[in-house]
């Protein structure tokens, strides 16, 4: 028989704690659960990562374990030494703390190597469940619950829907096939959030809850605003003597058009506050306006005149300060 090294098969040291072995099991377990693994072997190493678990977090087999020394290793062929014998009890039950490595998965049994070591009847093996028609004599044990595996999925919205709200059709692809599901959206959403949907992830298995899917909101790229936050910002341009006199002038926001008035002598990169006319919240969200100065075409010779007559008449120097 080959020799099982259940440090090895966990990924731990053998000086690990049991917090360590615990979680290291936990993520394997994940992993090649044969209800949710991808992976070709996944049945084969659930077993091993089971076996592994029943061992190392049993003080008592755990111990026995031990006393057969570090100098095996994983696939060596193996004997158990002259005169073996585990120690009282080694072979019962398992004993608590945590979820069994076994239950939810009763279709197996413990390896040649581990009866070997603490005996064919042990109540471990009842932790994997007993072979099929009573061969051993044991009753089976009933499979624990397992909780089925949380989801998140991302959804790209439009700052208009983050804006006013609604709902949303989403489409989700899982193991039990496509589902179309309605999605509310709050008003006023903000990208990085997400919305959970109780119940809708990954089925639960023998009575166990579903998992959830959380959907993780993105903003769509936008034609006219960037947003941080709940802040908008807006870039606006103005013809130069709206800047250099001053005017009032229409932007759009969200929630429609206001009126902003731009003072006299604004520059170019300039940033105005529109309070309030962000995304809703509790606060609401800016919009910010930044000003841009657009030259009119110089494309007949009424108006390279008028721009020569700038030229002549104002002493102006845009790289004075440099």
């Amino acid at each position: 028989m080959e020799f099982k090294d259940y440090y090895q098969i966990l990924g731990v040291s053998r000086t690990a704690a049991e917090d360590e072995i615990k979680k290291a099991y936990r993520r394997l377990a994940r992993k090649y659960h044969p209800d949710v693994s991808k992976e070709p072997d996944a049945e084969a190493r659930f077993k091993e990562v089971a076996e592994a678990w029943e061992v190392l977090r049993d003080p008592e087999k755990r111990a026995d374990y031990d006393r057969l020394g570090p100098n095996f290793r994983n696939g060596q062929d193996f004997r158990p030494p002259p005169g073996w014998r585990p120690h009282a009890g080694a072979g019962g039950a398992h004993r608590g703390g945590g979820p069994s490595a076994a239950d939810g998965f009763s279709q197996a049994d413990f390896s040649e190597f581990f009866e070997s070591i603490f005996g064919g009847g042990g109540g471990g093996a009842q932790g994997f469940g007993a072979r099929a028609h009573g061969a051993r004599g044991g009753q089976q044990r009933r499979p624990a619950a397992r909780d089925g595996e949380d989801r998140t999925l991302a959804l790209e919205i439009t700052l208009e829907e983050a804006f006013a709200g609604g709902s949303r059709q989403v489409e989700i692809s899982g193991a039990s096939g496509r589902r179309t599901l309605n999605v509310r959206i709050p008003a006023g959403i903000e990208a990085g959030r997400k919305i959970r949907l109780a119940g809708q992830g990954e089925a639960g298995a023998h009575g166990g809850a579903d998992g959830d899917i959380y959907l993780e909101i993105a903003y769509a790229p936008h034609p006219r605003y960037r947003a941080e936050g709940r802040d908008l910002t807006l870039e606006l341009p103005v013809a130069p003597w709206e800047a250099a006199l001053g005017a009032r002038v229409e932007v759009p926001t969200l929630a429609g058009p206001v009126t902003l008035a731009i003072p006299a002598g604004a520059q170019s990169g300039q940033k105005l506050r529109l309070r309030g006319r962000g995304l809703p919240g509790e606060p609401a969200g800016d919009q910010y306006v930044r000003l841009k100065i657009v030259n009119p075409p110089a494309d007949s010779e009424a108006a390279r005149a008028l721009f020569r007559r700038l030229q002549d008449e104002l002493p102006f120097d845009p790289r004075a300060g440099l």
